[in-house]
């Protein structure tokens, strides 16, 4: 364990400094000390067991019982010297949080007495209950039973204590309740097709890897107004509240110097984070006020998509102890940018080649372009697909609104590559010039430099240089959702393409003229969703529809696409869901988006009638005896003009409250209506189309009493306290 030394931070809302642990060695010297890396595996483990788990996990192998046992021993021995008493299977169920079950390392030692213990049965499988996770009616609530498998491409971690070893979370009947054995399958079958390809230009080549890159946004708010707000409390967001009179419009916080509070809550959630293996590098203000992002160095998808989970559950812990509240809602204020997670998605070989890097001759020019084409066509046929797996009900605030990608899949190249790609599309004849240039006929494919492009804002679904940035996925979300179906998708299409060359080079056509006929074909045929321009506009908007490309805004109807007949097909093709899991899914994501709605409404007639009312009549009641001494004292014209402004907001106020209540009224009888329903499918479309609406008109009217009601009166903090850390 690392040497640590304190430093006291003042914390202006803590009765007493803030302590942040900040170890005395390097970086370097405690990183991932709280992880059974290869370090502690080749310290724990014997030799030989040590050589053949890392082979398993390079390789992709399964693990015998006897070498289980051996590697939980090794495990137990780690996890017991570093202080941990429990062990949990940490896994991903539906909710998109994660779940765990404790249980010590004891067993009867058969005198009365306990031992130590953890075999390999109890590291590979355990049987947590099924019943209560959404499973989308593949269970019943009588059947409890369900399995939880090590994964071991994930390293086991402790955290708080306790040993969490990564697993997946399956059925008794095997179907897959969580989020990590799909994205493994997908993962999976990303790698035989993609390697498929490359080895049409490395016959060496035995693996290629996906990548992920996330940046995660999210706000602070101190402790104590948080927990004054009950919105915020229950549903992560404000219902209610009328816009800062300054909030993001000077542009002064994007970059701007980090609040020390602030930077004191990053210092000690970056050495929480490094001692977990996750590589937290960057952090800095975002736009919007109490807005920030950390982004870590690129890891393996499968790790990266664990590493991200934790961060978040590390997140909320840490604040807790600055006195501040983590939001991960993807727009917890109105009025100004709410809070995504960059996906920044890549592929690489076993041999160091990253897929969408350009390269400097013919031949590497050509395997870029054939997965660049190879991705266009996947995002293009699975556009309304991409869109589902992103929407929510709470990324449903954010998508669109002039601060986000707009609820509309398309791609941005970037000027050279769009002109490469239309010349290649146009052309019908290509030839290979030795090894310095590949001649296009009216042109050569130049040389190209990973950042020669900009980068565009306002595109989902973005090539940046080596990578493709997937700009929609919300700050809530598990980034396996999307990551499952772009990899699916894209090793659906590479495979499709694979079939395509290798039967033109069956019938006597060499390895380029059937590539370039290919990708030729691909680029034509997914055009529609290559778009480099403001995706905010409206005009995008009506020329998406032209294009055939899917603009439904509805959430609930988005979800559909789980269940065209192509999404199942290629699922089925790549062996990643069965459609009676599709199913169960969607079923998990409307009765999602259904009880969120709900939960919204609930908070948001309790907050109107039981606080908002109550103030702004009791502020009425102080206007209205104002009125009434007013008219006692003077007389004439005087008293009656200045009565006349108070009975002026009056009647305002009378208004508004009159408004308010008779929409909660309705909210209530919508949501009665909703809830009589039987599919979740209807549900959810009810609470969108008749619930959700009413929540927006009651809160532009309690919105316009925040601004008449007395300061002292009114219940709730405002924005411009909870907006600007002190």
């Amino acid at each position: 364990m690392s040497d640590l030394r304190f430093k006291s931070v003042e914390v202006a809302s803590a009765r007493k400094p803030v302590e942040v642990k900040i170890p005395s060695e390097r970086v370097e010297k405690y990183y991932g000390e709280m992880v059974f890396n290869r370090q502690k595996m080749f310290e724990y483990l014997p030799k030989d067991t040590y050589t053949a788990l890392v082979d398993a996990i390079d390789n992709k192998k399964p693990l015998s019982r006897k070498l289980a046992d051996s590697v939980a021993e090794g495990m137990k021995r780690w996890a017991i010297d570093m202080g941990a008493r429990h062990y949990t299977h940490w896994f991903h169920p539906l909710t998109d949080g994660t779940a765990e079950k404790h249980d010590a390392f004891i067993d009867h030692d058969g005198k009365g007495g306990v031992v130590e213990e953890f075999t390999g049965k109890l590291l590979v499988q355990q049987e947590p209950d099924a019943s209560s996770f959404p499973n989308g009616g593949i269970r019943n609530t009588f059947e409890a039973r369900g399995y939880s498998a090590w994964d071991i491409s994930s390293p086991a971690f402790i955290a708080d204590g306790t040993l969490c070893i990564p697993t997946i979370f399956i059925s008794y009947t095997g179907e897959s309740l969580d989020y990590k054995t799909p994205l493994l399958k997908a993962l999976n079958a990303v790698d035989k097709a993609a390697t498929r390809v490359a080895r049409m230009f490395d016959p060496e080549v035995e693996h290629v890897n996906s990548f992920l890159g996330w940046e995660q946004e999210y706000f602070l708010v101190d402790e104590a107004l948080y927990a004054a707000r009950p919105d915020l409390v229950m549903t992560g967001r404000t219902l209610m509240g009328h816009e800062s009179a300054k909030n993001q419009q000077l542009e002064d916080h994007y970059f701007g110097a980090i609040p020390s509070r602030v930077e004191a809550f990053m210092l000690d959630l970056e050495i929480e984070a490094h001692k977990l293996g996750i590589p937290a590098k960057t952090r800095h203000n975002e736009v919007a006020p109490n807005q920030f992002e950390l982004a870590p160095i690129y890891e393996e998808t499968n790790l990266a998509n664990d590493h991200n989970l934790l961060l978040m559950s590390l997140m909320s812990e840490v604040a807790r102890r600055h006195n501040f509240r983590v939001l991960l809602h993807e727009k917890p204020f109105a009025g100004i940018n709410g809070s995504g997670k960059h996906n920044n998605w890549s592929l690489g070989t076993d041999r160091g080649v990253l897929l969408f890097a350009p390269g400097k001759t013919p031949e590497q020019n050509l395997q870029f372009i054939a997965f660049v084409a190879n991705v266009m066509s996947a995002v293009h046929k699975h556009n309304g697909l991409m869109k589902a797996t992103i929407i929510s009900a709470t990324n449903q605030h954010r998508l669109g609104a002039n601060e986000a990608p707009p609820a509309i899949i398309s791609m941005f190249l970037g000027t050279q590559l769009s002109r490469i790609l239309d010349e290649i599309e146009t052309i019908d004849e290509i030839k290979l010039e030795g090894k310095e240039k590949m001649s296009l006929e009216i042109n050569q494919i130049p040389e190209l430099s990973i950042d020669n492009t900009d980068r565009n804002r306002t595109s989902p679904f973005a090539f940046t240089g080596n990578r493709f940035e997937y700009r929609a996925v919300g700050s809530s979300a598990n980034c396996a959702a999307a990551m499952i179906a772009l990899n699916a998708a894209v090793a659906d299409q590479l495979n499709q393409f694979a079939d395509a060359v290798e039967a033109s080079m069956a019938e006597g056509k060499s390895r380029d003229e059937a590539m370039f006929a290919e990708i030729r074909k691909l680029i034509r045929e997914s055009r529609a969703i290559h778009f480099d321009g403001n995706g905010y506009s409206d005009e995008w908007k009506e020329e998406a529809a032209r294009r055939g490309l899917d603009v439904e805004t509805s959430a609930p109807l988005m979800y559909d696409a789980y269940q065209r007949p192509e999404t199942v097909e290629m699922f089925k093709r790549t062996g990643v869901f069965t459609q009676k899991e599709l199913e169960a899914r969607n079923e998990v994501k409307w009765e999602m988006y259904t009880k969120k709605i709900q939960i919204e409404s609930r908070v948001l007639g309790d907050l109107a009638i039981n606080h908002v009312l109550p103030a702004a009549t009791r502020y009425q009641s102080v206007l209205l005896d104002n009125v009434y001494k007013i008219k006692q004292l003077f007389n004439g014209e005087k008293a009656d003009k200045i009565a006349r402004q108070d009975m002026a907001s009056i009647e305002q106020m009378a208004d508004h409250m009159a408004t308010i209540r008779g929409a909660v009224d309705q909210m209530i009888e919508a949501r009665k209506k909703a809830n009589r329903l039987e599919g979740e499918r209807e549900k959810a479309i009810a609470y969108h189309d008749n619930v959700f609406p009413l929540m927006e008109d009651i809160r532009y009217h309690i919105d316009k009493l925040e601004l008449m009601v007395d300061n002292e009166i009114w219940p709730l903090p405002k924005y411009r306290e909870l907006l600007f850390i002190r």
